[in-house]
């Protein structure tokens, strides 16, 4: 491919659905990768245990199958096969545990056997979700703004109760689980969903996104790809490929070129200059391409202005395990989850979280995990169990301090293990000897997230705070308007950096795709014009 139509920066899923979404449409694609292999942050590896798969970062993938941009590329018909654990979610506590399973009258049923009354109130959301969920889906995912689904959304949203349902998704979620629930279990159920991301739980943008997960949870679960979170990438490159695509791994992109006004070329770090016909897309985190891959010069003085007031989500520490056993709950949940969350209450839940707001690491954190082999029994030998569990932690430059006074900060290998002994401490509450069955352990912080993706800066797993003023509009910055335009013509964003941001269901680079084929139908236009 001596001169490709497009240039993809940039092999995990949002620049492999963007190469895919362009070699669809008829372009030459060449996609390169600074790491061995693609996936970005879907990947997995046995390196802990030859035994087990670990999935290196992300693991469990509801916005995946519901997704548009990842539903229509079919990725079954390239060797993706979801698997399901018994239940998509548990969260265990003093008083038995919240569950959520994809059959909603379990799951309400659950609910009230818990506290009366939060049952009929469960299917009552559920049932409103299933009236608009589609449609909040495709409009959170679609290019901003997304005119052509608001509109269509909202008939919908009227008949299922109009502007007191959009003030109740635009509340905080801590007030929403509070006005809907009068149980810890569901109103736990919530919050710990939203505080998946980084907006604090009292402020709005957390009830829909706690609502959001939730409600994805019980309609397609949290399904994880058989094999490991990597089947998924190598689906998505296998289909790439098919198309006519072409894949270089361990080729790291070092400059971005524009000439006459728009972009040219890239350069990668062994001195290859690759010229381009028609676009760039970068799936890259937003400070790399504009502070490092552009040239000052190229980068627009609105968007550099803007650059200086973008914020990263916090970092994160990640411990996988492989265990003897399965975990040894003191009170087994009656149906098996897959994914966990981990706080005593809701209250400590939200302590948590404002301690690393704050700048401050929690003493005892909130943990999302992941029970793998419960939800893919090829992930480990038979009896045993590959288990993670993740918790944020503030950016370097935010940190304040320890509430523990054990962690300096500089999560270096003491640092990691203090960590990392902290959230074991948060299972072996809940599961006695836990730790007995450990066969071997990882501990994966900041730096080393980093070093295995150069998107997660600080070990951010977002591309970026997802608080109100770095969403929608204003994503990654103002100026660019929530458009994965760059203010460089034929440049785009297509990372998680751009509208709509974190998770892995591929509209970042969907949306990029998206206008670059537009843009270049419009120049074609009038050039012929």
């Amino acid at each position: 491919m001596t001169l490709p139509d497009a240039v993809v920066v940039g092999a995990g899923p949002n620049g492999l659905v963007a190469a895919n979404r362009l070699a669809d449409a008829g372009w030459s694609v060449l996609l390169l990768e600074a790491q061995p292999e693609v996936g970005g942050a879907v990947r997995s590896d046995r390196e802990l245990d030859p035994q087990f798969v670990h999935d290196t970062f992300s693991a469990f993938y509801p916005l995946g199958v519901a997704s548009p941009a990842l539903r229509a590329l079919q990725l079954e018909r390239h060797g993706l096969r979801w698997r399901h654990a018994p239940a998509a979610l548990g969260h265990p506590t003093d008083d038995g545990w919240a569950l959520l399973h994809r059959d909603r009258e379990l799951t309400a049923r659950l609910l009230d056997e818990a506290h009366g009354g939060d049952g009929a109130a469960w299917l009552e959301l559920v049932a409103t979700w299933d009236r608009i969920g589609d449609d909040v889906l495709s409009a959170v995912l679609s290019p901003f703004p997304p005119v052509r689904t608001g509109l269509r959304a909202m008939p919908r949203v009227a008949r299922a109760g109009g502007l007191d349902l959009v003030r109740t998704l635009l509340s905080p979620v801590l007030e929403l689980a509070r006005e809907r629930f009068a149980g810890p279990r569901a109103r736990l159920l919530l919050a710990g969903n939203a505080a998946h991301s980084d907006i604090p739980l009292t402020a709005p943008g957390s009830g829909l996104l706690g609502v959001m997960l939730a409600m994805l949870g019980q309609t397609v679960g949290f399904p994880v790809p058989e094999g490991g979170a990597g089947r998924l990438s190598a689906a998505l490159a296998a289909r790439l490929t098919a198309a006519g695509g072409e894949i270089r791994c361990d080729t790291e992109v070092v400059g971005i070129e524009t000439a006459d006004g728009r972009v040219a070329a890239v350069r990668t770090a062994d001195g290859e200059r690759i010229a381009v016909r028609r676009a760039v897309l970068a799936d890259v985190s937003a400070p790399a391409l504009f502070g490092r891959l552009l040239a000052p010069a190229d980068v627009p003085a609105r968007v550099h202005a803007g650059m200086r007031r973008f914020r990263p989500d916090p970092g994160t520490v990640k411990v996988d395990w492989a265990l003897a056993g399965p975990v040894p709950w003191a009170e087994p949940p009656v149906v098996a989850p897959g994914t966990i969350h981990l706080a005593d209450s809701l209250e400590d839940l939200a302590i948590a979280f404002d301690q690393v707001t704050a700048g401050v690491v929690p003493t005892k954190p909130f943990l999302v995990a992941g029970r793998m082999t419960t939800a893919d029994p090829t992930r480990s030998p038979p009896g045993t169990e590959s288990v993670w569990a993740y918790t944020h932690v503030p950016q370097p430059g935010d940190l304040v301090g320890d509430a523990g006074e054990e962690i300096a900060g500089r999560w270096d290998h003491d640092d990691l293990e203090r960590m990392a002994d902290r959230i074991q401490a948060q299972f072996e509450r809940r599961a006695p000897g836990f730790g007995a069955l450990v066969r071997a352990r990882r501990v994966l912080g900041p730096l080393e997230l980093e070093s295995r993706n150069a998107n997660l800066i600080g070990g951010a797993i977002g591309g970026g705070t997802s608080q109100l003023q770095q969403q929608l509009v204003f994503r990654p910055i103002p100026a660019l308007r929530g458009r994965p335009e760059t203010g460089v013509p034929g440049l785009y964003l297509a990372s998680s950096a751009a509208h709509p941001g974190g998770g892995v269901h591929g509209a970042c680079g969907n949306n990029a795709a998206r206008a670059a084929l537009l843009h270049d139908r419009v120049r074609s236009t009038l050039r012929r014009a």
